[in-house]
């Protein structure tokens, strides 16, 4: 017989909901502990959000933050932001910083000709220094860009919250939506909390993490709503961790696999994609958890009509759709 690996028993008999009050309060405190952190500390807004100029140096020589800013300052850059990016995967004699002029003043981004002045003067400092990568967006442009990415996400929610409104019920599409919203707002806060760069990669994650999340739900939906027709007279929170436990396996395996990929990115990807990466790998085990204590929960607050009802012709067409 081949052998085969195993996460969890074939059968469990996990109580998800007998902290139910402790793990929903946590998430709920989650979510209000991010709005206070966005009030207070903010975001690391890339250059996206933020606008301005950003120029990747890398040099064989110490980065000396004091000498660049002094360098800078005597060519009249006063609003400049010196950080030096620190990874595992660089060279022994590779020393990368990143520069970050402020936006002008009106709808234009740095010229061409101002740049050049800021490298040149970096070059006075350390000859050795080159510009892989010079990235410049205007105030105009970033703040197209912040109402762009609101929309994306709204606009999947909403999509999302229709699909499973139509194949399953409203109470499941609202368990769902806030099981969602849930892991993109305490997503954001760790971004908050620890001052990571917030650009567009993370929103592209934050919406791969929406995808990932709502597949997982639909997934233990699906067969909650299989139980509900063979288990007519079972109490709804005792079916709800029956079927829990039954797709336990599958939820484990899956989040498993995804998080050996993502780690390997995370430790081997490099600086560029650590910051997607991250949002990835926090957002697979955050969709994990609220699958099964966030979603489920809302549900059993929201009670589900287990009466017998008609099938009116033309009523709930879409209630047998095949996933």
């Amino acid at each position: 017989m081949a052998w085969r690996l195993k996460l969890v028993p074939d059968k469990t008999n996990i109580d998800f909901f007998r902290l139910q009050w402790i793990t929903f309060g946590a998430s709920v405190a989650a979510v209000l502990a991010t709005f206070v952190l966005l009030a207070t500390m903010g975001l690391n807004l890339g250059i996206d959000f933020k606008g301005g100029t950003t120029i990747r140096t890398e040099s064989t020589s110490p980065v000396d933050v004091s000498q660049y800013r002094e360098a800078l300052s005597a060519k009249g850059f006063e609003d400049v932001t010196i950080s030096e990016v620190f990874d595992p995967l660089f060279a022994e004699d590779q020393y990368v910083a990143m520069v970050r002029i402020a936006p002008l003043e009106g709808d234009e981004a740095v010229s061409p000709e101002v740049i050049a002045q800021l490298e040149e003067a970096l070059r006075a400092v350390d000859p050795s220094i080159t510009f892989p990568s010079v990235e410049s967006v205007g105030p105009k442009v970033s703040a197209e860009l912040i109402w762009q990415a609101l929309i994306a996400i709204a606009v999947g929610s909403l999509g999302i919250l229709a699909y499973v409104w139509i194949r399953f019920e409203w109470q499941f599409a609202v368990g769902t939506v806030a099981a969602l919203l849930h892991d993109v707002i305490v997503t954001v806060g760790v971004f908050s909390l620890f001052q990571l760069k917030f650009d567009l990669t993370i929103v592209a994650a934050l919406l791969t993490i929406l995808g990932y999340s709502v597949n997982d739900t639909v997934v233990i939906f699906d067969r909650l709503r299989e139980n509900l027709a063979k288990y007519k007279s079972m109490p709804l929170r005792e079916m709800m961790n029956l079927t829990a436990n039954e797709t336990l396996s599958r939820t484990i395996m899956t989040a498993t696999t995804t998080l050996i990929a993502l780690a390997v990115l995370l430790i081997f990807g490099g600086d560029v994609i650590r910051g997607f990466v991250f949002a990835m790998f926090f957002g697979v085990i955050i969709g994990t958890y609220s699958t099964l204590y966030v979603a489920k929960n809302i549900v059993l607050m929201l009670g589900l009509d287990r009466s017998e009802k008609p099938n009116a012709p033309g009523k709930n067409e879409f209630a047998n759709i095949d996933a």
